[in-house]
């Protein structure tokens, strides 16, 4: 028996090693390296060739070594910054310490996000009809959640944010309310949150900008719908508790699972998305399970500051 399989061997390693098959894929290869870099090997909107959206917020996305374009390359359909109004500027950062004179939402966020867009949606002979193509070339119709979270005083931020806005919507790239009553998808769903004021929101009957509600708290806030709040938000870490990995593979108890399912069931009730911010990250397999128990129970959006790891997860 030992004989025969080494037989085999022998005679795969030859034809392997065979001048015509070794040229051939010797050949082939170089074409997969070194194409002569002609116009057929592209095309206008392959800026996100292959990259599969997946349902995932990029938590304090402004820490990345680059902002918004990392979470962009993982396929994370949801992003974040966290803006400070001084002196009639909006600058990005975690706190007053971490703020630089370069880093606005300008540059870190609304420039970039228009040029991907205008990648994503070109003027050729062969479009013959206005384009509102989404970030993501694999999913057109994929919206951009942009989480704004407003720190400095409320009123007077929102403002400046939604002076902002302008030219993403000088080009018509965000998702927008009419009359109160419809809404449509854009490539850009600008939703605020922190100090973002309520009523700067709610009573607008014609606006391009929606508000983070609390998750948590919509069974008593009945105003709230999704031409409101299309993603409401809570810790859960307060909403559930501590956690841990069981000896039986259980990490939440039967009352912390029937706390999630109220709220995302609410939630969903009213066509609005969930997000949990503050899960938990280590060890890894409690976050993990996390992950799949979320995702499971029907979260619109995964919170995540690893984007590695829940790339490598999906």
């Amino acid at each position: 028996m030992i004989m025969v399989l080494l037989s085999v061997l022998l005679a795969v390693s030859a034809a392997l090693l065979s001048p015509r098959l070794a040229g051939a894929s010797t050949e082939l290869q170089s074409v997969l390296k070194n194409t002569h870099g002609g116009n057929e090997y592209g095309y206008p909107t392959d800026f996100t060739r292959g990259i599969m959206p997946i349902p995932v917020h990029s938590h304090n996305d402004y820490w990345r070594d680059i902002p918004f374009f990392t979470g962009l390359s993982k396929g994370c359909v949801s992003t974040e910054a966290d803006v400070w109004l001084y002196n009639g500027t909006l600058y990005v950062g975690h706190d007053e310490s971490s703020l630089t004179e370069e880093r606005t939402l300008e540059s870190l966020y609304i420039n970039p996000m228009l040029d991907v867009l205008k990648r994503q949606n070109p003027q050729t002979p062969f479009v013959t009809s206005p384009t509102k193509n989404g970030v993501f070339d694999t999913t057109t119709a994929q919206t951009l959640y942009f989480f704004i979270d407003v720190k400095t005083a409320g009123p007077e931020t929102f403002q400046a944010v939604i002076a902002a806005l302008e030219p993403l919507r000088q080009e018509g790239y965000l998702t927008t309310l009419t009359k109160n009553q419809t809404v449509t998808s854009g490539p850009i769903t600008v939703i605020g949150t922190g100090n973002t004021p309520l009523n700067m929101v709610a009573p607008v009957a014609d606006r391009d900008y929606f508000f983070d509600a609390h998750l948590d708290a919509l069974k008593e806030d009945t105003q709230i719908t999704s031409l409101i709040s299309p993603i409401a938000s809570t810790s859960f870490g307060q909403t559930v508790g501590r956690v841990s990995y069981g000896t039986d593979g259980t990490v939440l108890s039967d009352e912390q699972l029937e706390t999630l399912r109220a709220q995302i069931k609410l939630a969903n009730e009213r066509g609005i998305g969930a997000r949990y911010w503050e899960t938990p990250y280590f060890p890894i397999r409690t976050r993990n399970a996390i992950w799949q128990i979320l995702l499971q129970e029907g979260v619109a959006l995964l919170n995540a500051d690893d984007l590695d790891a829940v790339a490598a997860y999906f």
